[in-house]
């Protein structure tokens, strides 16, 4: 007679979940945070595709939301200039294409900031139910804003053509300083998603503050060199970032190099440390949603 083997069902790994801080663990967690981020990308995919067709999808006007600011905002702002309402100053560029190329960079930032808060408030239920890298709500937002800045460029390659802007080898590195500005963003975001979970106020509270850290940022007119105004828009870390994307991608003459890579390396730093922060921090506000 035959001996019959008896198959033992497969069981999944066990986790095990203890008071003690992740942080005694640092080479574990490090590990753990690069894993969980690689494993995050087909999801934050699917998640980016999701939202983008969700967005254009329920719009009559579609993608020429993106057009709409940077040339409401230019109009307004050239009427203003032109009556005398208020004195610019000289610009590198033809005022328009100024006011809506600053604008675009601008939205880009502004996205930055308001995607990972507007990820986690919205995944709220499933961040409940559901296991899965939290990496991926936050890379998926990201996928979305540089979507829709290649939307803008539509825009801004039509500037460049209309007002004849030449174009210079600098524009290369343009994407580069791009990707500076839209970190400092995305480390804005991840820092108060958190709390944006547990709290709207965050949500409510960045349209005010955005609304008045455009006014500190040298968008609409020139960098100012003098006065208490002028030390403020200096002071602002968002303009060494925007003003060198636009010097990289139209004039190529850079004037706020050492404030650019100060903010830069700031940027770097806070960002993976605001990502050890959320990650430690998400699982209370998890429990907190949940109960």
């Amino acid at each position: 007679m035959k001996r019959r083997k008896h198959l033992q069902p497969s069981r999944r790994p066990e986790e095990f979940y203890t008071p003690e801080s992740q942080l005694r663990h640092p080479r574990q967690l490090l590990r753990q945070m690069w894993l969980d981020l690689l494993a995050s990308r087909e999801l934050a995919w699917r998640l980016m595709v999701r939202d983008i067709s969700a967005q254009y999808r329920q719009s009559f006007l579609g993608i020429i939301w993106a057009f709409i600011p940077p040339i409401v905002m230019a109009a307004g702002f050239n009427l203003a200039n032109e009556a005398k309402v208020i004195n610019v100053g000289e610009t590198s560029l033809p005022y328009p294409a100024y006011v809506m190329f600053s604008t675009a960079l601008w939205q880009t930032f502004v996205e930055a900031i308001s995607g990972p808060i507007q990820a986690v408030t919205t995944a709220k239920p499933m961040l409940a139910r559901v296991k899965f890298p939290r990496e991926a709500l936050i890379l998926s937002k990201l996928g979305e804003v540089f979507f829709n800045f290649s939307i803008k460029l539509i825009l801004i390659t039509a500037l460049f053509i209309w007002f004849q802007i030449p174009i210079t080898w600098s524009v290369i590195l343009a994407p580069v300083a791009l990707i500076h500005l839209v970190m400092f963003g995305t480390f804005i975001g991840v820092m108060l998603s958190p709390f944006g979970v547990l709290y709207q106020d965050i949500s409510k509270g960045l349209t005010l503050v955005t609304g008045f850290w455009l006014f500190l940022t040298p968008v609409v007119y020139p960098v100012p060199n003098d006065g208490v105004f002028g030390f403020l828009v200096k002071f602002n870390p968002v303009t060494p970032l925007l003003v060198t994307t636009r010097e990289l991608a139209t004039t190529g003459l850079l004037t706020q190099t050492v404030g650019f890579w100060v903010v830069s390396l700031v940027t770097i730093v806070g960002l993976f440390l605001t990502w050890i922060g959320f990650r430690l921090a998400m699982p209370f506000v998890v429990e907190r949603v949940s109960s």
